[in-house]
């Protein structure tokens, strides 16, 4: 284990939710990735293992660690083999209780927060919208201010725990002339009438419900409203940057576990009298694999280690979300050949990664999105600058 990051709590801690994830996880992907839910009981227990707090306050329930604990409750959740699964879990923790930590008022994090940190309520993030995927900018739900409340109309897309999720944190623009600068962010609990979403039926992350989600004039308080108005985008963008270090770091961890496996594998496979790992051109293969997925590795653990500092990292968690899913995806598909025909059957774990590993350069900003973000920040001179609550 790297002793630079990681500390003998820190591999305390990694090992005690590997028992977990195989004793409470893992008897159930199966029927989880087949059924395309989640059941609603696994929430809880991970909540009462304290995982879900695990870089939040200890005033709402959480344990106020490091960032490298949240590393291993990623990494470790790639190696169930269920993007899925995984998606649901990291998506309620670091994407719906990052802007509920972040810009919720204290009511709304004594609420909401402290029960997504038990495991009680989970949430989703609701920003990508069907005519605008990763340009956020464009986006066309609206709230509009009526006395104490708000009235929210429009619709989103692609929306991790949409449908099974108790709450929802919604961006939409309460200023139509203001473009980006008119972006607000709100909470709502998901009775509220006027919400209503779709399932949809997807290439990977079978375990997890995407949704699309309509509002038909929901009617929420104003209190509802998290941080200013109008600063919803910069919130968004300033959250950005750890969003993108997670889908690095669940690229990352994910390779690892296909080579992993595909190691294990290749022992054990003989072909022409010897074991295939003998082969030079599959061992050479192999090396080439391996250290690519080191060096992602060891760079995400890097830009984490500066955003723990508090650094702001836009730049370099963008090279690695940009990197890494690219590697993850050259790197599974290498693993997949190595196991052959079977990599292709359904019943060994390769065929899965394929396809879960595939949403990486898509989900969370595209690939064509980060290079143009990085474009503008070494050729252009952009700086990109946190929010300010």
């Amino acid at each position: 284990m790297n002793t630079m990051y990681f500390t003998e709590e820190h591999n305390l801690f990694r090992q005690s939710l590997k028992d977990f994830l195989q004793k409470e996880v893992v008897p159930h992907i199966e029927k989880w990735e087949k059924e395309g839910t989640v059941e609603r009981f696994i929430w809880k227990k991970f909540g009462e293992m304290g995982f879900f707090g695990v870089n939040y306050p200890e005033a709402y329930g959480g344990l106020d660690l490091d960032l490298f604990y949240t590393i291993i409750f990623l990494e470790e959740l790639q190696k169930v083999n269920s993007g899925g699964f995984a998606a649901n879990m990291w998506a309620h923790a670091y994407l719906a209780m990052t802007h509920v930590n972040a810009e919720g008022s204290d009511a709304i994090k004594e609420k909401y927060l402290t029960a997504s940190i038990s495991g009680d309520m989970i949430g989703c993030l609701c920003v990508t919208e069907p005519f605008g995927g990763s340009d956020v900018a464009g986006m066309r739900t609206t709230a509009e201010k009526k006395g104490d409340t708000y009235v929210l109309n429009g619709s989103k897309t692609f929306i991790t725990n949409g449908v099974y999720s108790d709450y929802l944190v919604v961006a939409a623009k309460t200023n139509l002339e203001l473009g980006n600068k008119g972006i607000s962010m709100f909470i709502m609990d998901r009775d509220t009438p006027g919400i209503s979403a779709t399932k949809l039926d997807k290439l990977g992350w079978r375990a997890s419900d995407t949704a699309e989600i309509a509002f038909d004039n929901v009617t929420i308080p104003a209190e509802n409203l998290m941080g200013e108005e109008n600063k919803g985008f910069p919130y968004i963008m300033q959250h950005f940057a750890f969003e993108r270090l997670i889908m690095g770091v669940n690229a990352h961890a994910r390779a690892e576990f296909a080579l992993d496996y595909a190691k294990q594998y290749m022992s054990e496979r003989y072909a022409f009298g010897k074991s295939i790992n003998k082969f030079q051109a599959l061992r050479h293969a192999y090396s080439d694999a391996y250290a690519h997925m080191v060096v992602c590795k060891e760079f995400n653990y890097s830009v984490t280690h500066r955003m723990n500092k508090g650094e702001y990292v836009v730049k370099e968690a963008t090279i690695s979300k940009l990197q890494s899913t690219k590697m993850a995806d050259e790197v599974i598909y290498q693993c997949l050949q190595f196991l052959g025909g079977y990599g292709y059957m359904e019943e060994y774990p390769m065929a899965r990664l394929l396809r879960d590993s595939r949403l990486g350069p898509i989900g969370g900003g595209t690939s064509e999105i980060l290079r143009e973000i990085i474009a503008k920040m070494t050729l252009d001179g952009k700086d990109y600058k946190p929010a300010t609550k």
